[in-house]
């Protein structure tokens, strides 16, 4: 009997024990959990039991000139099915009856997909109407969420497409204005913290704390929708025509720097977006602003500008050309149609459109001088237009290892070096508005709840002297105006320009393009023509200047400039 008692006691001390290394296992946990993590599992309770979601103010507009609507933002829902409200068969039939004919789905392809995930909330349609989203909100599906988002609209269709941009699924801008001024169209997102049960929904009067968005604003572009419609299909009838690969046309005021209008091709439609096709991605770029091209003959403008500038010549002094102009370090250089004009002077270098006369005026210039108005004219830094991807222009400097005296000789006729067409639009600007390099902009002002901020016209340095401009504009005249059948001519109107047809170094694929610019007595519209590898014509006075005959008087006559260019017409906006 006292052995038993006494096997009785060693097993009751031993429970005793065992109970007692518990608890203390138990309080350590305690400690480890309350105490030592403390806030690492308080953050995962709260992650569990309070939900966040990020909420915006609806997008601002994007507007042209006119006040016109490009790019609106219409109320939409995101549509979500929470798959455990559909374990029950007969409420995930009737769910499913009920919600698939307005998402125009198949109800049994929706049962199946909500029934198959996972993973939180089933997405069912993204960005529904404001229309669809009142009509599931009135008939109240059992396990459906709506959560209201924006949607952009887009009034003009697929007008200035790749200038615009567009968005991504977080209404956050991915390419264009869009994205150039995110924060000013976006606002700043705000961030709500709601507690939900187990299902997931919001518990009524349950805690709900947070930031409030701060709304974006309505941005108001220099862009005129009927300039850009005009230019957008004469660029699209001209790469048709020609069989191109694609081209450029940009509009501008000369005095201000306000861009008009601006095409591309190729480009893309907003209305048959699909970013989900990774080899279409390079037509998201606006490629009149990103993409560099040799500027061929339309150099020589620059060129003639830097030596007028610096007293070496005037518009008649002469030099004779023969045909050859002998580099070191190169290839002898010929003219384009292999001519010998003799005795020329500077005008008629510009009308002939001489090589040879443009490498002559480089070595009276010397190195230093010509690269110095290379910069003057601003091809070595962005031109700051306001939209991302700008480059500098691509070429070679005497300070580079690789630079030979033939690079002189080539940049001075536009070959050996590669600018954006908003780069070589800018500096010929600058030698019609008077001699001053003008900032492009493409954003006249941004308005919302905050205020307006008003962009204006930036002056960014003189390039050349008043009298350099007032004489460039006269042999600019000459080269279209002063040479019978150009092609650029305009009936009615005085105008001035400059054809250019150049290669790319690492291609055999030509550049036929033209600058022009009227009226001649007060520059009031230049236009810039880019025509990437027609196939029937390399030149630009054949493929690129008949585009400017076409399109000028229709601007001209648009924006109220009569037609012998001496007065201005009122015109309503």
């Amino acid at each position: 009997m006292a052995r038993s008692s006494h096997r009785l006691t060693w097993r009751l001390l031993f429970l005793i024990l065992l109970l007692l290394v518990g608890m203390a296992g138990l309080v350590a946990r305690l400690v480890h959990v309350q105490v030592i993590d403390h806030e690492y599992y308080a953050a995962q309770a709260a992650e569990e039991h309070l939900h966040r979601t990020v909420v915006r103010e609806p997008r601002g507009a994007i507007l042209d000139r006119n006040g016109y609507p490009l790019a609106t933002t219409t109320a939409a829902f995101d549509v979500y099915v929470d798959p455990r409200s559909w374990a029950d068969p007969a409420t995930a039939f009737a769910g499913a009856a009920t919600l698939a004919p307005i998402l125009g789905r198949g109800a049994g392809d929706l049962l199946d997909a909500v029934l198959a995930f996972e993973n939180g909330d089933y997405l069912a349609a993204r960005a529904v109407s404001a229309y669809a989203g009142l009509q599931l909100l009135e008939l109240a599906p059992v396990g459906v969420k709506l959560v209201e988002t924006g949607v952009r609209a887009y009034p003009e269709s697929d007008l200035a497409s790749s200038l615009l941009g567009f968005i991504g699924l977080d209404q956050v801008g991915l390419a264009g204005i869009e994205a150039a001024f995110d924060i000013e169209l976006g606002g700043v997102p705000g961030e709500v913290y709601f507690e939900r049960d187990g299902l997931g929904n919001p518990i009524p009067f349950g805690s709900r704390l947070g930031t409030e968005p701060v709304a974006g604003g309505d941005i108001r572009l220099t862009i005129d929708r009927y300039v850009q419609r005009l230019v957008e299909r004469s660029l699209a009838e001209a790469v048709e025509r020609h069989e191109a690969t694609g081209g450029s046309i940009i509009v501008m005021n000369p005095n201000t720097g306000a861009v008009l209008a601006v095409a591309s091709q190729p480009a893309y439609l907003l209305s048959e977006l699909d970013l989900t096709d990774e080899e279409d991605t390079g037509r998201y770029r606006p490629r009149a602003v990103t993409d560099v091209y040799p500027p061929g003959s339309v150099m020589k403008t620059i060129t003639m500008a830097a030596a007028i500038d610096r007293g070496l010549v005037t518009p008649g002094t002469t030099y004779v050309d023969n045909g050859r102009a002998e580099v070191e370090g190169g290839e002898p250089i010929l003219n384009w149609d292999f001519s010998a004009h003799g005795t020329t002077t500077m005008t008629e270098l510009l009308q002939f459109s001489l090589n040879t006369g443009a490498v002559w005026l480089s070595r009276l210039l010397g190195t230093d001088a010509f690269y110095e108005y290379i910069d003057r004219f601003g091809f070595r830094q962005p031109t700051n237009s306001g939209l991302g991807g700008e480059p500098s222009a691509l070429m070679r400097l005497p300070s580079d290892d690789d630079w030979y005296p033939v690079d002189l000789a080539t940049n001075s006729y536009g070959q050996g070096l590669s600018v954006t067409p908003l780069h070589m639009i800018t500096a010929v600007s600058a030698l019609v508005n008077g001699g001053l390099l003008m900032r492009p902009y493409l954003v006249e002002e941004v308005s919302g709840p905050v205020g307006r901020r008003a962009y204006e016209p930036v002056v960014v340095r003189r390039a050349v002297a008043e009298q350099t401009s007032r004489t460039l504009v006269q042999m600019m005249n000459a080269v279209v105006d002063g040479t019978p059948g150009h092609l650029g001519q305009v009936a009615g109107y005085s105008v001035g320009g400059k054809t250019g047809t150049s290669t790319f170094a690492d291609s055999a694929e030509t550049v036929a393009s033209f600058v022009g610019f009227a009226p001649v007595a007060d520059p009031q519209m230049i236009v810039l023509i880019k025509i990437d590898g027609p196939q029937d014509s390399p030149l630009g006075g054949v493929v690129a200047a008949p585009i400017f005959s076409e399109l000028a008087p229709q601007i001209l006559s648009y924006l109220g400039v009569s037609p012998d260019g001496s007065a201005l017409i009122e015109r309503a906006p």
